[in-house]
């Protein structure tokens, strides 16, 4: 999104912003959960997934109708117990800042990235030299008050985003056209990190399910085993956020047009992904588990199950992997720590000597490395190695001197 575009800035903006940041956003007064209690118990529950695991539809239900629902099912909590009447529950997560107790001053952490974006909005305008249309992005921590965290990484109050927010001329054409290209962007950019395309979905928010000021809101989802779940939004923001800020920051945010010799405030179409979410769906995508010798006998062979962790070389945490064929041979163990030790300054690489080469190729299979080097003693003729390709388990021989350049090719 930044290195290999010329029209997109990179950020990092502060956790810690003014207060009055979340009332220009509406964060204060609109950013909740509706939360219910167990008058027993005094457990928390986040209402709409309460109804949701009761095979009620809550989609594009608003608040009112999700407290009308309860009263007509006379929803009770998952231990039988009553339940408290719904309330709304902000999610921002508070702090406060002073040196004494009787003298702080109420912050938040902040809720989402994007504010930082906009709060240096004009900073970067200024500095970066851009024109519109341009975008500003960039990853950071999130902090929410979530009533029910769960699903593993998929929901935590504490959370990493990467967000991009792209300034664009103040008209719905335009924006439309931006919004239907990075829709565009983001599906194909996880095509090519190799998700499956029945995987994945464009799901439109229905009109009352939209904030009041969005043209369009839609999100990435892919199929869990906990069913759709988004971790991408794409939204057309229209002016809200800088007409907002500049309300009541005092600060006139407008963009000037130096070929129309116009004056406006800049509409923004927006990506947004939970980072965490996004690496638990390339987990899910990736582990598969393939039957192995399920009628073989013999003694100490490799297990029957092959896991494999499928995913794209290019998020593999480890490139490659070098073995000597055995370990008890010491020039075998010295020409595999030297091709090791060529490759680490560019490569993430491991070096294994330990068990068989098949148990070594199991343990690399499981943690996605894409690529296998094995040194043996055709190696120290020719000074050729073995390289296997983790998916289909093809080898086939290189020369040493060419290695960089096969896993440079792999790999771009």
């Amino acid at each position: 999104m930044v290195q290999k575009r010329e029209n997109i800035v990179g950020l990092d903006s502060a956790i810690f912003m003014h207060p009055k940041t979340w009332e220009a956003s509406g964060h204060t007064q609109a950013f909740s959960d509706p939360l219910v209690e167990d008058k027993k118990t005094h457990e928390r529950y986040r209402l709409d997934q309460l109804l949701e695991a009761q095979g009620v539809d809550i989609a594009a239900k608003n608040f009112d109708e999700l407290k009308q629902i309860v009263m007509e099912r006379n929803l009770k909590s998952p231990v039988g117990n009553e339940l408290t009447e719904a309330k709304k529950f902000n999610l921002l997560v508070e702090a406060y800042f002073g040196v004494t107790e009787d003298n702080r001053s109420k912050a938040y952490l902040r809720g989402e990235t994007c504010q930082g974006i906009y709060l240096n909005y004009e900073n970067v305008l200024r500095s970066s030299r851009q024109k519109i249309p341009f975008g500003i992005a960039q990853v950071g921590k999130a902090f929410r008050n979530e009533i029910t965290p769960g699903n593993f990484i998929f929901r935590t109050r504490e959370f990493e985003q990467m967000e991009m927010e792209f300034f664009v001329k103040d008209n719905l054409a335009e924006s439309s056209k931006w919004f239907d290209y990075w829709k565009n962007e983001r599906l194909n950019w996880y095509l090519a990190l190799g998700f499956k395309k029945e995987s994945l979905r464009f799901r439109e928010h229905a009109p009352n399910e939209r904030a009041h000021y969005a043209k369009a809101a839609f999100d990435i989802e892919f199929n869990t085993p906990f069913g759709w779940k988004e971790f991408e939004g794409i939204h057309n923001r229209g002016d809200w956020d800088l007409s907002r800020h500049s309300q009541y920051s005092g600060q006139d945010l407008s963009y000037f047009d130096e070929n129309s010799k116009e004056k406006f405030i800049p509409w923004i179409v927006e990506t947004s992904v939970g980072v965490e979410r996004m690496f638990l769906m390339v987990l899910l995508n990736g582990y598969r588990e393939e039957i192995k010798n399920q009628k073989s006998k013999i003694k100490n062979q490799d297990s029957e199950v092959r896991v494999v962790l499928s995913i794209s070389p290019l998020l593999s945490p480890i490139k490659a992997a070098v073995f000597p064929l055995v370990r008890t041979d010491n020039n075998l163990v010295k020409a595999a720590r030297d091709i090791y030790e060529s490759l680490k300054d560019k490569f993430m690489v491991q070096y294994d000597e330990a068990d068989s080469v098949g148990r070594r190729y199991r343990r690399q299979d499981e943690i996605g490395t894409p690529f296998c080097i094995t040194v043996d003693g055709q190696s120290l003729q020719d000074q050729t190695v073995t390289i296997r390709e983790r998916d289909s388990m093809k080898q086939e021989r290189i020369e040493i001197a060419q290695i960089k350049n096969y896993l440079s090719e792999q790999l771009d």
